[in-house]
């Protein structure tokens, strides 16, 4: 008789709900040897059901959670093997793919996530890895480029800048060397796709970095990973190491005799290395500080050579790009915003987890549809976008398109896709000392807007919250913004002031302010 796959989490998140204890119970009650398979797969991003374990039955993927090790022997009583417990036991959802939080979705990114072993490279390529790369293998480097151009992919992060363009600027460089980065140092709240995608798929993301290489004419990449992060660094490492043995990393790449090699590195713990320029920096082995632009990282970057600079997100997309071509992602999405973005929920919601859906939803569909609304039970108040330096968006913009350009056109920003949710006892005006006090201490120090502003910015905010001669302080306020948003070098300088500004302007009781005159009708 073969055994029963159980499927129990490796993630990051499932080991912190205590996954490694159920797997031990799983092996342990199965008792006989070969009655039970344990597999180890990524997380489908359901985090509130973590540990969710799953049992293959026929053709479907039963699913329990959240599920403890003292739950495990009450699994088997029920029959979860022969799928006895998908109807009665009070920890079943039923078939997997049919959670409604799952099956709602559009994944393109994180199709393959939970489905296996995620260091399994029979497994990456039994469910559609390296089609991409083999496909790349067969063009030149323009053509390469022009499928990137023709899919209209963007940054995943905060720029949202075309990533076709970028390829090109590298490729047309003159140069004896080039070089692919990943910037891999999520470091914005609420956010979490970068490391999921790293723990549970992450040769796609090795796939995408070889389909760059071959692109601009680089040789050599790097994944600069947060420090944070210890178990996304050991998967990465371990399938970086795998793929090399494979022959998919190396010098002659699959056997093309085109080369690509990889290689990990370790992040220095600052948020600011999270900025492209202050990133290279510190792979060069200095303090990630700044850099002025020009020259941008695509003609001068890596000691001082073209190099391309992405995040997790866009690099894994780009397999399904060269794979389906670029009405894969075109075909998806809402204005110039196309494709899919991984939207992760967090903070203070019944549902936190990974949503991966087209742009052009709304913050209401996403954070009462998929979230449930708060975990408290009380009402939202506000919902901060696009990580710690993000707009506060209040209800009246819940229905707007969640697209770059959209957001952009009232102030906001969608970011890397991070939504932190706040209840009705939450309080703005702290919220918002928070984010320059963030800024003050996050700062690389370089440029005096954001070392000095976000410092006089947390001053006079507390004087503000105290009631002192609160008119004058709050124009001085809108002022120092101001300076900070168009005289910062940087992203960290020039977006502290959004969570400011639009917490005094959507909820000024908490400042203490009357609220503004209604608008005429």
């Amino acid at each position: 008789m073969s055994p029963v796959t159980v499927y129990v989490p490796r993630d990051a998140a499932a080991l912190a709900a205590g996954a490694d204890a159920v797997a031990r119970a799983v092996a342990d009650e199965a008792g006989e040897a070969g009655r039970v398979r344990v597999v180890r797969n990524g997380s489908r991003g359901l985090l509130w059901l973590e540990p969710l374990v799953e049992v293959a039955v026929g053709a479907d993927r039963v699913a329990y959670g959240p599920v403890a090790p003292q739950d495990v022997a009450g699994l088997f009583d029920a029959g979860w093997l022969e799928g006895g417990g998908a109807g009665a036991h009070p920890l079943a959802h039923g078939p997997t793919e049919r959670i409604p939080y799952l099956a709602a979705q559009q994944r393109q990114v994180f199709a393959r996530a939970g489905l296996a072993d995620p260091l399994s490279l029979e497994d990456y390529a039994a469910l559609g890895g390296w089609a991409g790369l083999q496909r790349a293998l067969a063009l030149d480097g323009a053509a390469i480029v022009q499928q990137v151009l023709d899919s209209g992919l963007r940054g995943r992060g905060g720029a949202a800048f075309p990533a076709g363009i970028k390829w090109r600027t590298v490729l047309q460089a003159a140069a004896e060397r080039k070089y692919v980065v990943c910037n891999a140092d999520e470091g914005d709240s609420g956010t979490f796709s970068d490391r999921m995608a790293m723990e549970g798929d992450p040769y796609q993301l090795i796939e995408g970095m070889a389909i760059a290489g071959l692109a601009v004419g680089a040789t050599q990449g790097y994944v600069y990973v947060r420090s944070e992060y210890p178990h996304a660094l050991a998967t990465m490492a371990e399938a970086i190491e795998r793929a090399g043995a494979a022959g998919v990393l190396g010098d002659s790449v699959c056997g093309s005799g085109r080369a690509f090699r990889l290689e990990l590195r370790k992040a220095a713990g600052s948020y600011v290395c999270g900025e492209e320029t202050a990133l290279l920096e510190s792979l060069e082995g200095r303090r990630g500080i700044v850099r002025s632009k020009p020259p941008l990282p695509a003609l001068q970057g890596l000691f001082g050579q073209p190099t391309l600079v992405h995040n997790v997100i866009t690099l894994a997309s780009v397999p399904l790009v060269l794979a389906h071509g670029p009405e894969a992602l075109r075909q998806h999405g809402s204005g110039r915003s196309r494709g899919t973005l991984p939207f992760q929920l967090a903070g203070n919601v019944l549902r936190g987890g990974l949503v991966e859906k087209a742009f052009g939803l709304t913050l209401r569909e996403l954070v009462f549809g998929f979230g449930g609304g708060t975990r408290s039970g009380r009402p939202v108040k506000a919902i901060q976008v696009g990580g710690p330096l993000g707009t506060y968006v209040p209800p009246s913009r819940w229905d707007e398109p969640l697209d770059y350009e959209a957001y952009a056109a009232f102030g906001a920003t969608v970011g890397h896709g991070g939504v932190v949710v706040h209840d009705d006892t939450a309080d703005l005006s702290a919220l918002a000392r928070y984010a320059m006090e963030f800024c003050a201490l996050e700062s690389c120090g370089k440029c005096t807007p954001c070392r000095i502003g976000s410092t006089r910015g947390v001053e006079v905010i507390d004087r503000i919250r105290r009631g002192e001669r609160r008119g004058a302080q709050v124009a001085l306020l809108r002022d120092l913004c101001d300076t900070m948003q168009h005289g910062s070098l940087c992203a960290m300088g020039s977006m502290t002031p959004n969570p400011v500004l639009s917490a005094l302007e959507h909820y000024p009781d908490d400042f203490g302010l009357p609220a503004p005159p209604a608008a005429a009708a």
